[in-house]
């Protein structure tokens, strides 16, 4: 939206607008329609753009798009038993979840990437016997790198009655779960620019 009344739907990122969006570094201006230079940012990606008779440009409106699905990608997270897989292999809302206990709800393994899974094949058959295949088919966030909480923040507001977990790889994007319902979501508010500091924050 440009004006907060009008409001239409962005277009899903490709693997390629993806791939430009993390050469482009900095803030975003705030106009749709501004262009940044890739000839400027990455020449050998200009070059291959110009090949394929395409201009070497990328509108902030594809970047937007790329950066929406990064932050998704990265830090879209669900509490555990939250959405259930069946034996056929596809994904529900889990009907009969009423959310995680206090107890629960305080540790990093409790929540998972909303996303395809990456590293649940490399888990040991040790480590598998104590995994749910309907509800933990998803990578946990306690696998996160750096591990441990090096990468999310997690607090109790309240006085206990609401977790939140802040991310430190994207600052501003913050996860909430009210314990013992189902009331979960996150929300972004931020710059736009994944945090490469993190490492050093350490």
């Amino acid at each position: 939206s440009l004006n907060c009344l009008d409001w239409s739907l962005l277009t899903p990122a490709t693997e390629e607008v993806l791939a430009l969006a993390e050469e482009v570094k900095g803030r975003f201006q705030g106009d749709p329609s501004f262009e940044y230079s890739l000839a400027e940012i990455n020449p050998e990606a200009a070059a291959r753009l110009v090949q394929s008779g395409k201009e070497p440009v990328m509108k902030e409106e594809a970047r937007l798009i790329a950066t929406i699905e990064q932050i998704d990608r990265a830090v879209g997270i669900v509490p555990r038993g939250a959405f259930v897989k069946t034996p056929l292999g596809s994904v529900h809302e889990n009907r009969h979840f009423e959310g995680l206990s206090l107890v629960e709800a305080k540790k990093l393994s409790s929540y998972f990437h909303f996303t395809e899974p990456t590293n649940l094949k490399n888990k040991t058959l040790l480590e598998k016997a104590d995994l749910d295949p309907s509800t933990d088919f998803l990578n946990s966030l306690e696998h996160d790198i750096p591990q441990g909480k090096g990468s999310w923040s997690i607090q109790l507001e309240k006085g206990g009655s609401v977790v939140v977990l802040r991310s430190l790889l994207w600052l501003g994007l913050t996860f909430y779960h009210v314990p013992m319902t189902k009331q979960f979501g996150y929300v972004y508010f931020g710059t736009g620019e994944k945090n490469l500091d993190l490492p050093f924050m350490l």
